[in-house]
């Protein structure tokens, strides 16, 4: 019988870090999390607290961290990462990316602990180059409403592969793709929450620009499947994990008014400042070294947020 191991997840009460709780310890494991509560849930978490293998420290990482007993991989996934959060805590966003970094790779340091670090495919901005592999350094402005969030996972991605190569510590670096599925905030900011939010109520589709922009979506299970596979693997370069299948956000829209059985309408509003016009994954290195891509289409991964949403929102 393995013998369990000792998971710390910055960031466990958000929508991604609650399913990685969920799943370490399905595999018979520990879990600390350490979370704010800035943009979290407590909710995302609240089944696990009769968990004897469960912890939550309330504690802001952006200051040092304190974690008693053995510790044996440290994943960092505390950050604003919606671009309503980020645009409203711009410095606590730089702070986290940086100063949160720094004391979660100290803390896998002092645990001769795997760091792992939840970055995002925002590192390629408004990227040139479509699909984005993971040998494109991004388009990114550095001064924009946007580079607080693209620059302290740009930041962070440095300082990571500069403890990996200092300190011959093990370290992972994932490039998260839009993803989706339950747990999300009902009015998060980014579009499968804010589309389900407007279709359930019966309010207009906010769909910025000409709707032509495009996003590649991947259900959470799957996301959380890559995760554990770049976190097991011996892999210390960054690995892009997202659904590479693109759509438009006016298909969206539509797609999500259909299922919903919405009568809304959709209008248009002027697209935010920096807003990436194309995004989609080149998985070529997951797929290769991982021997992972994604399982759940579109339309079943709807269905399952779709009724997480109407839970949420009190409609049957």
């Amino acid at each position: 019988m393995a013998i369990p191991k000792t998971y710390v997840v910055t960031g466990g009460g958000g929508f991604l870090g609650s399913h990685l709780c969920d799943r370490f310890l399905e595999r018979k494991n520990r879990v600390i999390v350490i979370d704010n509560f800035l943009t979290g849930n407590i909710k995302n978490i609240a089944h696990l607290k009769k968990n004897h293998a469960f912890k939550l420290i309330r504690h802001d990482v952006s200051k040092t961290i304190h974690v008693p007993g053995r510790v044996d991989y440290v994943l960092h996934f505390a950050s604003p990462a919606s671009p309503l959060d980020y645009l409203q805590f711009p410095i606590q966003t730089l702070k986290v990316g940086a100063l949160g970094t720094h004391n979660a790779l100290g803390l896998a340091k002092d645990k001769k602990a795997v760091f792992f670090l939840a970055s995002t495919s925002e590192v390629y901005g408004d990227p040139l180059v479509h699909p984005q592999p993971e040998e494109y350094w991004g388009n990114v402005n550095p001064v924009g409403p946007r580079g607080v969030y693209d620059e302290a996972k740009r930041f962070a991605e440095a300082l990571t592969m500069a403890y990996h190569r200092t300190h011959k510590m093990d370290t992972k670096i994932i490039r998260i793709f839009n993803t989706y599925g339950p747990r999300m905030r009902l009015h998060d900011g980014r579009a499968i929450p804010e589309f389900l939010s407007q279709a359930l109520t019966g309010k207009p589709l906010t769909v910025f620009g000409s709707g032509r922009q495009t996003r590649s979506l991947c259900y959470i299970s799957d996301l959380v499947d890559g995760i554990e596979k770049l976190l097991l693997s011996s892999i210390n370069d960054p690995v892009n994990i997202g659904n590479p299948n693109e759509i438009s956000m006016m298909d969206l829209a539509k797609k999500i008014i259909r299922m919903t059985g919405s009568s809304s309408r959709i209008v248009n509003k002027a697209l935010p400042e920096d807003d990436p016009k194309v995004r989609r994954p080149d998985i070529t290195k997951a797929q290769k070294y991982l021997s992972w891509a994604p399982k759940v289409g579109l339309e079943e991964g709807l269905e399952h947020t779709i009724e997480y949403f109407k839970k949420a929102l009190g409609k049957k």
